[in-house]
């Protein structure tokens, strides 16, 4: 047997414990002072608040954000090299990034991130209850009438895979795999920050 076409998902460390405190208070900060932000969420059903549609400078509006970006540009590198991408000499450009608050029963439904090469998020609180990443193996719509996968397979035949991460950690995706955060069933806000790197 031979495994061909991998998926690959990175989960590493953030590396600075003092800066999740620090985008925690940011981040509910901004929840608090955004009312497009809350606005947005509200018109779209999102259950909570993301600065998604209304704040597109976070690196320059806040030092916690500058911090985070720094960290992101090396684990995205690494990413990158892992993947086996040519990148022609240049490198992987942050391209957007947001903050996410999610109430505790919240989710947000299946979809991709168009016009980027590598997507992620950076965890910060996942109070009890609260939901991972569920991803979604990007060949489902190619299996017709393939039967489900046994509870026991191995992780890498299995249509789905939620991976539930420690506050601190990063995770990192290339951007047409499709993933969601399903609904959580606890009380707590679900802190997160997503982005997008282009090429």
């Amino acid at each position: 047997m031979r495994t061909l076409f991998s998926t690959l998902l990175y989960e590493q460390p953030l590396g600075d414990a003092a800066l999740i405190e620090e985008l925690e208070a940011s981040c509910l900060q901004l929840a608090e002072d955004d009312v497009a932000g809350r606005r947005w969420a509200k018109a779209h059903g999102y259950p909570g608040y993301t600065s998604y549609a209304s704040l597109d400078d976070l690196p320059i509006r806040d030092p916690a954000f500058a911090d985070l970006k720094r960290l992101l540009d090396r684990h995205v590198a690494s990413f990158a090299a892992a993947c086996g991408f040519e990148l022609g000499g240049k490198k992987l450009k942050l391209d957007s990034l947001w903050a996410n608050v999610l109430d505790g029963k919240g989710g947000h439904s299946a979809h991709i991130h168009p016009h980027s090469v590598v997507s992620g998020t950076a965890y910060i609180a996942l109070p009890p209850g609260s939901r991972g990443l569920k991803l979604e193996d990007p060949r489902h719509a190619m299996m017709m009438a393939a039967p489900p996968r046994r509870p026991d397979a191995p992780e890498s035949l299995q249509s789905f895979i939620e991976v539930v991460p420690e506050p601190g950690t990063v995770l990192l995706w290339e951007s047409w795999l499709r993933h969601e955060v399903p609904a959580g069933s606890g009380k707590g806000k679900r802190i997160s920050v997503s982005f997008n790197y282009r090429w």
